[in-house]
């Protein structure tokens, strides 16, 4: 669970402590919201939010509703108490959350430092102090938020449920599934690198994302955002959500000017394990279904949870056979068997081997085949770009997952009624193509001047911005001898004019021009 994407927007008139200082003894109660301690400038306040008629979390936010901070669990999600709860700041220098019960949620086991105050500055930051010398803070204890200000160092991380983002002693910085596979990676040159000792990671108020370091001459840029130096008083923030995902905000949640994966299906376990990650071509939001009919979601009101087997392949009474997915790509982040084989022998081989159930045939500059074995972790991105095929261990047979045709109602009845539609259209031109004609005949019969425009009129009104020719009697007529000026261009004057069908049109009349037959072209 994301750790503050379950704030609400914060949308209500608080009563504010107008100093900066908290002196200890002081309690904040989750059965009135309104009561918050403040920044000196009000920019920022602590207090409690309800996030369900029932549950209430501890949170730093801002004056425009963004929480930046919050208490954690033991599973990394926000710590939650009911309408009992307490945030206490004790006489022993401990902070202290307390569900109704009395039991502690979280502390931020400062008992022992000499804490003598504590005190919101005007960037957001939580300090503890022994007189004037800090001793924690909330910037450098984050949960899952960076703001300006914030420095962010090698031994902190920021979290949100499965997923963390950490700044390496080299300088870079990556984001990692479960503590375990390193999913994106982006990082100094070799030569920065290598003398790097102990940089610091910070966001700036114009937008940028820089690193810093003794060894380096300057600081290095490592993001931008989209509106890099618009708007030096907007609130920006970095945040990593619970999708895996790092992003700079501006203003607030929905005004993302940056992502450090911009195809979101490239996070991995973003749809949990056996999960398929894809896009719908009338959608830019990516979307979580199973490998095929052999597996079922493990929760169908939320897809992101993965899938799992109908039948295990250990309790397979018929054949074990491999499901084929084709332009799909199991990520491979973590070290696993690789061998240099064609896709007939990727599939074969994990076919046969005990220990193998599903395997990827990657074709880009090399053939590669990657064999995963349990009791690894699959994560899968089908789409139109990779050039891979998939392979699954199912219990036969294989029942392929319904096309989008067929999901929409099936082949025959969408054939039928397309055949229905294509029949009407053509049936309606026709009886319109055969009234058309009358009329142009009955007109044609009657109407000298009619006809002398009927080609080329027909052409005007049902070929658009094709050129037409008419004759120099035709547009004599239309413009009232060329009556009614409206300027003069390059090689003759232009005069207002209309057409039969009171189209009004600008016709130039050409001159100093030889011309055989006086003719124009509209």
């Amino acid at each position: 669970m994301n750790l503050l994407h379950l704030l609400p927007p914060l949308l209500f008139i608080t009563t504010t402590t107008s100093t900066a200082t908290i002196p200890p003894g002081s309690s904040l109660y989750a059965s009135n919201t309104s009561q918050t301690w403040s920044s000196p400038n009000n920019a920022f306040f602590l207090g409690f939010t309800r996030v369900d008629p029932t549950s209430y979390v501890i949170s730093i936010s801002s004056a425009t509703g963004v929480a930046i901070w919050t208490t954690v669990n033991r599973t990394t999600s926000a710590a939650v108490v009911d309408s009992g709860g307490v945030f206490q700041f004790l006489s022993n220098g401990n902070l202290r959350l307390v569900n109704g019960s009395g039991a502690t949620v979280w502390t931020s086991n400062t008992a022992k430092l000499g804490v003598t105050s504590a005190s919101l500055d005007d960037t957001g930051n939580l300090v503890l102090a022994a007189n004037t010398l800090a001793v924690w803070s909330s910037f450098e204890n984050p949960t899952d938020t960076l703001v300006p200000s914030q420095n962010f160092t090698v031994n902190q991380t920021l979290r949100s449920g499965v997923y963390s983002f950490r700044l390496l002693r080299d300088g870079n910085i990556t984001l990692t599934w479960n503590d375990s596979v390193v999913y994106w990676n982006h990082g100094l040159s070799s030569l920065s690198a290598s003398n790097v000792a102990s940089p610091t990671l910070r966001l700036q108020p114009i937008g940028i994302l820089t690193l810093s370091d003794a060894s380096l001459r300057r600081s290095e840029n490592v993001a931008f955002a989209n509106d890099y130096g618009e708007g030096a008083d907007v609130v920006r923030f970095m945040r990593l959500g619970g999708d895996g995902n790092l992003r700079m905000y501006s203003g607030g949640t929905t005004a993302m000017t940056w992502a450090a994966l911009p195809d979101q299906c490239q996070v991995y376990g973003y749809c949990g394990n056996m999960g398929i990650c894809s896009y719908m071509e009338s959608s830019l939001s990516p979307i979580c279904k199973c490998p095929s009919l052999n597996f079922e979601a493990v929760d169908v009101n939320d897809r992101r949870k993965g899938c799992k087997r109908k039948v295990e392949v250990e309790n397979c009474a018929g054949n074990v056979t491999m499901l084929e997915l084709k332009q799909t790509r199991f990520f491979t982040f973590q070290d696993q068997q690789i061998v240099t084989i064609g896709i007939t022998a990727c599939r074969g081989n994990c076919l046969s081997s005990p220990s193998c159930f599903a395997s990827t045939s990657l074709s880009d500059t090399n053939v590669w085949c990657y064999m995963k074995n349990t009791p690894d972790f699959v994560s899968g991105y089908q789409g139109p770009v990779p050039l891979s095929t998939s392979f699954l261990k199912v219990c036969g047979p294989v029942q392929p997952n319904p096309s989008p045709l067929e999901q929409s109602g099936g082949d025959k009845k969408c054939s039928k009624l397309y055949f229905i539609w294509a029949g009407g259209v053509v049936a309606t031109i026709s009886v319109m193509a055969a009234s058309s004609g009358l009329f142009w005949w009955f007109c044609s019969k009657n109407s000298p001047k009619f006809g002398s425009v009927l080609a080329q009129y027909t052409l005007l009104e049902y070929a658009s911005g094709v050129p037409v020719q008419f004759s120099y009697k035709d547009l004599h007529r239309w413009t009232k001898g060329f009556k009614d000026k409206l300027g003069t261009g390059g090689f003759g004057a232009v005069y207002r004019g209309a057409l039969p069908n009171r189209t009004a049109v600008a016709v130039k009349k050409l001159e100093g021009i030889e011309q055989g037959e006086k003719q124009f072209r509209m």
